[in-house]
């Protein structure tokens, strides 16, 4: 057989496409879904989504998650403060020291030893998966903002 090439953008999947194949992300995609912002995931973009696995959602406190599936403007604005306007790659992330967040407050950025390190507590444990309307860093904590 032939050696495997990388897809062309026209077959790659969006944020979300991506995020659903992955499958360590159900968790994600449950809250976007109930926070209603599926649809702006898909979306024409560029984002850059700072993705907590599955595992950093079930990290969070105890009954935070359940609180905020019922919650979904404060949903909204969590995940939001996940996502950046604009496609940030990691060559580029490593030179920032902040990102202003979708949902406003900004992101601080840090890199120690060789790690990105979001808001002093998240770990940027995979980068750059390409999607059609931006791109996905896998984060290894849930990130809130900050409070008002």
């Amino acid at each position: 057989p032939a050696p495997a090439t990388e897809a062309p953008a026209a077959a790659m999947g969006d944020i979300v496409d991506v995020a659903t194949e992955a499958g360590s992300f159900k968790t994600l995609l449950e809250a976007a879904t109930a926070a209603g912002l599926v649809e702006t995931l898909k979306g024409e973009g560029p984002f850059t989504v700072f993705a907590p696995t599955d595992e950093a959602f079930a990290a969070l406190p105890e009954g935070t998650l359940e609180g905020l599936l019922k919650d979904p403007e404060a949903l909204k604005q969590i995940l939001l403060y996940h996502v950046v306007s604009g496609k940030v790659t990691a060559d580029q992330v490593v030179g920032l020291t902040s990102a202003d967040s979708v949902a406003g407050p900004a992101i601080a950025i840090a890199v120690k030893d060789g790690k990105v390190i979001l808001n002093d507590s998240a770990t940027v444990v995979t980068t750059d998966i390409e999607t059609k309307n931006g791109v996905i860093h896998v984060i290894d904590q849930v990130i809130l903002p900050p409070a008002r």
